[in-house]
């Protein structure tokens, strides 16, 4: 009987060791249905976060107007951080099909300072705002955009802290199916996050820039 070659790899632990079909079986597992269904109930918390900026959106209450507090251009620079976050996201999932642990690795790790850096800038433009007088308590336009950009940070920052625990148990047990299917529902997580952050910066930045 005739026998196939091992394949080669100049180091072991970059590949992982499962088998060939765990990464169907991770797409396919009732635990992905769960978080979709997860996914959106916080679409829902969103919806009504949006809804009501929406009906806040011009209560001023003879406060700072969005165009007196809003630094567009430093929230250019963090959405273009965050989407970039998303593509790398989206190179580790394609390291991880190839079995590639390293890079996965690699990749997350990108994907997390990138978030950190968001979040960092974000803390600097609410810290520079209520250093202006714009806190929550001055109007309810300053109450629905710090309630619904900081639970869009907060949802960031657990994502952050979900990829350094990835992190750690990639490097504990490799690209186990279980580690698989835990990436592949970060992975929906965090491009959630990017989508919500594009009606942030549009409905609640941009638009109220223009104003």
């Amino acid at each position: 009987m005739a026998t196939t070659a091992p394949t080669e790899a100049t180091d072991p632990a970059d590949f992982y060791v499962v088998d060939p079909d765990a990464h169907g079986h991770a797409h396919d597992s009732p635990t992905l249905l769960g978080f979709w269904i997860y996914l959106m109930s916080d679409a829902l918390i969103f919806a009504t976060l949006f809804a009501t900026f929406g009906v806040l959106s011009s209560s001023y209450a003879g406060g700072p107007t969005p165009r007196e507090i809003i630094d567009l251009p430093l929230v250019a620079i963090n959405t273009a951080i965050l989407l970039i976050s998303s593509i790398t996201y989206g190179f580790a999932m394609l390291a991880m099909g190839r079995g590639k642990l390293r890079a996965t690795q690699a990749w997350l790790l990108v994907t997390g300072l990138l978030g950190a850096a968001f979040v960092s800038l974000e803390i600097y433009e609410f810290s520079h705002m209520i250093a202006e007088g714009a806190t929550p308590q001055r109007s309810g336009y300053l109450s629905a955009l710090f309630t619904l950009v900081g639970t869009h940070g907060l949802h960031v920052t657990f994502g952050i802290i979900w990829i350094v625990v990835m992190l750690v148990q990639l490097n504990q047990r490799g690209l186990h199916i279980e580690n698989q299917r835990r990436l592949l529902c970060l992975s929906m997580f965090w491009h959630f996050l990017d989508v919500v952050w594009i009606g942030v910066f549009t409905f609640v930045y941009l638009l109220g820039y223009i104003q």
